[in-house]
């Protein structure tokens, strides 16, 4: 058996994100002033601060849409008819950057992943960590039999490969939006009355990162939104953000990989308000406007966070040179973007989240729900309904070389029953009873996805894809493969 590298300290999923650490907030160093001031350096003051006018004109118009149509502004999609609907709501899809999937794997099979984890929980009750720890409700478990089942369930394969279809690339970008590697992570069983796993409005894949040249610079993700031509900012395009460092602080669960799209398979019945997922759906627009906020004060301060006169956009002034401060509303290093309310509720006002993160509709065992890997999230602050919340976290994860490096090591980890390289260390489940081993995985593209056998190149596949192809087969120990 391989032996795997050095993991992470002992910990949970709160870990990953201030809040639910208990972190306090400070001020972050005078070196993000300076990294403030040379993003905006040789663009022309003018034209970032009328970029700002017309995404707030912009928000303003979309909120009241979300507002009023609620869950309904969720595109819902039939397994059973995915290809046409996917081509139906492509535009909405875009927009919104957030879908439940319906009957993706039967009810029946899905309701059983959960009494195969419960099974498999009361088998090593002693071994299994979990948050909160005096009664879990998200679990350190990543290699239950459940989950590598789920993982590798042909329709789920299925619906990732074409939802990946939603992003575009340069055919010379070495990135192939055909193949997928498997990210292990997590499972949540959030039993009723749950108030501790209140996660409030979030991004993942970093914080910080997003500002950094050496983050998300790298692939000059963000470029145009600092230029004062958010418009031009494409959310869609995979090979900018392959080449993105996501994860430059080594947090505990802060995901250092391309997620295009994070998600999860729910395995319960699940109503709004029932311990569910809320979001907020404009995925291009709740960006831009946390990568512009830092940028921008108030000149008054609010009577409230949502009255007209402090969201007006003539009481917001561009605070360059002698004015600038380092502060990055909500980012703090090494862990989750945060969108909180704040003390007077003024760190991100026009996003009103307040009103505008909705609810995923209802769901049953077997629907998949994704959103894009930079959409606002968060999830119920309580989890009021009569029966758990309980889902897989399944994420979609196209072949680049950051993630094929990251499967390797997640390899080891695999063989080795201990978590991911991103997650928090420890024993793991090495020692757990009934711990699937590499035989388990099965098909293809799981095997290839969990890096136990070679990715394959599609006759047609683009320059970049196949460079990717034959890179990630070096780095997994394979020789290359084409199909013929």
């Amino acid at each position: 058996m391989p032996t795997p590298s050095a993991g992470k300290r002992e910990g949970d999923i709160s870990d990953a994100f201030a809040s639910l650490s208990g972190l306090n907030s400070t001020p972050l160093p005078d070196r993000y002033r300076q990294l403030k001031l040379s993003l905006v350096a040789g663009h022309d003051e003018t034209a970032i601060v009328a970029s700002w006018q017309r995404l707030l004109a912009e928000l303003r118009t979309e909120n009241e849409t979300i507002a009023r149509l609620g869950p309904d502004v969720i595109p819902s999609i039939r397994y059973s008819n995915l290809d046409e609907d996917l081509a139906v709501h492509k535009e909405e899809l875009h927009k919104r950057g957030v879908a439940v999937v319906r009957g993706v794997i039967p009810e029946a099979e899905a309701r059983g992943y959960k009494d195969q984890v419960e099974a498999y929980v009361a088998k090593n009750k002693d071994k299994t960590r979990g948050f909160p720890p005096e009664n879990p409700q998200v679990y350190e478990l990543y290699w239950s039999a459940a989950q590598l089942a789920a993982r590798g369930h042909p329709n789920l394969v299925d619906t990732q490969t074409k939802l990946m279809g939603l992003w575009h690339t340069d055919p010379s970008a070495p990135v192939d939006l055909t193949q997928l590697t498997t990210y292990a992570d997590r499972l949540r069983i959030r039993l009723p009355g749950d108030a501790r796993f209140a996660l409030g409005p979030h991004q993942d894949g970093g914080s910080v990162e997003r500002w950094e040249p050496r983050g998300y610079g790298v692939g000059h993700v963000y470029d145009p939104v600092f230029a004062g031509k958010w418009e031009d900012y494409d959310a869609w395009d995979a090979g900018h953000r392959a080449a993105a460092v996501c994860d430059l602080h080594d947090g505990l669960g802060a995901c250092s990989v391309f997620r295009a799209f994070q998600g999860w398979m729910s395995i319960s019945h699940v109503r709004p308000r029932q311990g569910t997922l809320l979001v907020y759906p404009l995925a291009k627009l709740g960006t831009v406007y946390a990568l512009l906020r830092p940028f921008f004060a108030p000149v008054k301060p609010p009577a409230s966070a949502s009255s007209e006169s402090f969201l007006a956009p003539e009481n917001w002034v561009f605070t360059g040179g002698a004015a600038m401060t380092s502060d990055l509303q909500g980012a703090t290093p090494g862990h989750g973007q945060e969108f909180p309310d704040g003390p007077d509720g003024s760190l991100h006002p026009h996003l009103e989240l307040a009103r505008t993160m909705v609810h995923v509709p209802q769901v049953s065992p077997g629907d998949y729900v994704v959103w894009h890997c930079d959409g606002i999230h968060a999830v119920d602050k309580v989890h009021s309904g009569t029966s758990d919340s309980s889902v897989l976290y399944i994420p979609v994860c196209p072949l680049t070389e950051v993630n094929a490096r990251h499967m390797v090591r997640q390899r080891e980890a695999f063989l080795a029953g201990l978590p991911g390289p991103d997650f928090p260390g420890g024993p793991g489940e090495s020692a757990h009873a009934e711990r699937p081993t590499a035989n388990f995985v099965k098909g293809d593209v799981q095997r290839r996805g969990m890096g136990l056998q070679p990715f394959v190149a599609g006759s047609e596949a683009s320059s970049g894809a196949k460079a990717i192809t034959a890179l990630a087969n070096s780095i997994s120990g394979f020789e290359s493969k084409e199909e013929s």
